[in-house]
């Protein structure tokens, strides 16, 4: 299965001037950094790239150096194992590109399931920093569908048809911008919708999410999350159709140290519509934990 082309897919990538590539082995992680100052790290959600930072990156690379890759097997980072897509091996992954880039980093920024990644790493990797997360899938299916839900994404995915089917049939069911609206009530900007139309009409992307989704387990995590002891902002989208506050919330009480904010009247990809929030609450977090630090 192909892979998205820099110099043709990527042509539209927002912030193209501040990526680079970095080969390890068979792997190529995509990785983009702009700014100065202490380094922070923002880790994307399942089925998206670094353009999901388009709007928040610039803002945090005011006062920080940010550092932000592709997932394995996401966009534009290719060579991963395909069978390799677990949380911890994908915490691992993500450590060991730090160590290449010889990166400790502040703080962990991460989205939807790169919350999840987040924490792993803490739990995993000895990353004892704050951890900030953005509309954080933490909580597990309920009941049966927390076993029903990565089986039937692992059947899907041995599949080598399914995800040409899927990237296939976005323009049937309404396009990029009805599927994005449907599965995140987020309203996003033509530039934004451009990458995601990409990245969704793309099969080998596809199946990367789709390999990220059989590998999934949230229930493991879920029972480790009270060791976590990184102080935790959990950031909300009040209107997320994926998940939801309540489930939020619940995430938010199984953490010893953890605050929820919750931004009214916005989406799942509530970064990306009002990144000047977003970065606002970030900032106050990390001057709240380095003023703590400083007299801890």
């Amino acid at each position: 299965m192909s892979t998205l082309d820099w110099n043709r897919e990527g042509l539209i990538w927002p912030h193209r001037e501040a990526s680079d590539f970095v080969s390890l082995g068979a792997k190529r992680w995509h990785v983009q950094r702009m700014g100065s100052g202490p380094p922070l790290l923002l880790l994307h959600g399942t089925g998206a790239s670094v353009h999901s930072w388009r709007g928040l990156m610039p803002l945090l690379a005011q006062t920080h150096t940010v550092i932000a890759p592709d997932l394995p097997r996401h966009a534009f980072t290719t060579g991963h194992d395909a069978y390799a897509m677990s949380l911890p091996a994908m915490a691992g992954e993500i450590a060991g590109l730090m160590k290449v880039l010889d990166v400790e980093p502040t703080a962990i920024i991460g989205h939807s399931a790169g919350a999840a990644i987040a924490l792993q790493m803490a739990l995993d990797h000895g990353y004892t920093g704050p951890i900030i997360g953005l509309n954080s899938a933490l909580r597990p299916f309920p009941g049966a569908l927390a076993q029903i839900f990565p089986a039937v994404a692992k059947a899907l995915f041995i599949n080598p048809l399914v995800p040409r089917l899927f990237a296939g049939s976005i323009d049937l069911v309404g396009g990029a911008k009805k599927f994005l609206w449907r599965s995140t009530h987020s309203h996003i900007e033509p530039e934004g919708l451009a990458c995601y139309r990409t990245l969704l009409k793309h099969p080998a992307h596809a199946g990367g999410a789709l390999a990220m989704m059989a590998n999934w387990d949230l229930p493991g995590l879920r029972l480790r999350m009270g060791d976590v002891r990184n102080p935790v902002l959990l950031i909300h989208g009040a209107n997320d159709p994926a998940i939801p506050l309540d489930w939020a919330k619940d995430a938010h009480s199984w953490l010893a140290n953890a605050r929820l904010d919750v931004l009214p009247s916005l989406g799942h990809l509530a970064h990306e519509e009002a990144p000047e929030k977003a970065a606002a609450l970030i900032a106050a977090f990390l001057a709240e934990q380095s003023q703590e630090a400083r007299h801890g």
